[in-house]
């Protein structure tokens, strides 16, 4: 079956949340045992879950971290304060559970799933996940990133890794990602698709300095004037000025809501990821939790198109999946709230 039709399938099967469920979720939250709204934030997640998944205690046991990984052709324009080398370096130390994200995973009780989706190097590992569409993107400075055909095979990479995640009863994903460089292809797709200026959507990365931020503008600026990416159509625009790690992230999306399970969004890059799905498929927005507003330029304006309002505020810019991980025990608490709280009939308790 060709690529194009699989995707569309993925699509269709992408359905509005449960308003059924969510009603019952706000009837059950206004007899909780304290004053009406007084959980704020957790109350609506509980309430998003319950669209999601149908269910008022749906099992979230089950939660992994995807972490796509791929390389970047516009890193020989020097726009990262690391070479692309790190790159492999670090799919290693995912998989030996030595990163950040591995931490924080084993701290939460998630699992962490690397997929080399487009990594400059020849990677073994029996964790791997292999999804190569080829090594790294092309040079967007100079030309597309990838082909229609591959932007469409990484995406439907990510909702394979997702569908049989979730067979295998996985039910709460959360987006991670790895690739030295991947700022520049967020912030060349963010200001595509929302015709933001340059100067407000292009941030430091890895830590540039001043001079190395005007370049990587500058190159950012090149890339949009050489590909003239179709603000219209999210396909045209991550194949031309994306990544292979982003459009992974953007099938992980789309797996998730079709598969009716909630994701958590990372940081910038994987908003980015976020945006595109979006604009593919806009009912998939209603399965994304934001987890963390990022330090990075950009990622509020991501948020804002969107139309998400981040869980949690660190000024972390890691990336890895980290900021998503560390949003999981509350999306777990808000549910738990719910359904284990008691009642004002059950714990007898006089509402006024």
């Amino acid at each position: 079956m060709a690529l194009r039709t699989l995707l569309e399938q993925t699509v269709e099967r992408i359905r509005g949340l449960d308003e059924s469920a969510m009603r019952d979720a706000e009837k059950r939250i206004d007899r909780l045992t304290k004053p009406p709204g007084s959980l704020g934030r957790l109350e609506e997640i509980a309430r998003q879950i319950a669209g999601i998944t149908g269910r008022l205690q749906p099992d979230l046991s089950g939660k992994a971290v995807i972490v796509m990984a791929g390389d970047h052709g516009v890193c020989a324009e020097g726009v990262s304060a690391f070479p692309a080398a790190v790159t492999p370096q670090m799919v290693l130390n995912f998989l030996n559970g030595g990163a950040a994200v591995n931490v924080l995973s084993r701290h939460v009780g998630a699992d962490v799933v690397c997929v080399d989706i487009g990594v400059n190097a020849d990677l073994s590992h029996p964790n791997l996940v292999g999804r190569k569409i080829r090594k790294g993107t092309d040079n967007i400075a100079v030309g597309p990133a990838m082909s229609p055909d591959e932007a469409v095979r990484a995406i439907q990479a990510g909702v394979d890794i997702v569908d049989d995640l979730a067979e295998r009863g996985y039910g709460m994903f959360a987006t991670g990602e790895m690739g030295i460089g991947n700022t520049t292809p967020s912030s060349a797709l963010l200001a595509a698709l929302t015709g933001m200026d340059i100067e407000a959507v292009v941030g430091r990365g890895t830590g540039i300095g001043d001079e190395a931020l005007r370049h990587k503008r500058d190159v950012i600026r090149r890339a949009l004037e050489v590909n003239r990416p179709n603000a219209e159509d999210a396909l045209d625009v991550l194949a031309k000025v994306g990544g292979f790690e982003i459009a992974g992230l953007v099938g992980v999306i789309l797996g998730a809501a079709a598969n009716r399970c909630p994701v958590v969004i990372d940081g910038f890059i994987s908003s980015a990821a976020a945006l595109v799905a979006s604009r593919i498929a806009p009912l998939a927005s209603a399965y994304m939790l934001p987890s963390h507003l990022s330090h990075e330029l950009g990622h509020r304006v991501l948020m804002e198109h969107i139309g998400l309002r981040p869980i949690l505020q660190m000024d972390m810019r890691l990336g890895e999946g980290t900021g998503a991980v560390m949003a999981f025990p509350i999306v777990e608490a808000a549910v738990k709230l719910m359904n284990e709280m008691a009642t004002f009939e059950s714990a007898g308790v006089s509402e006024k």
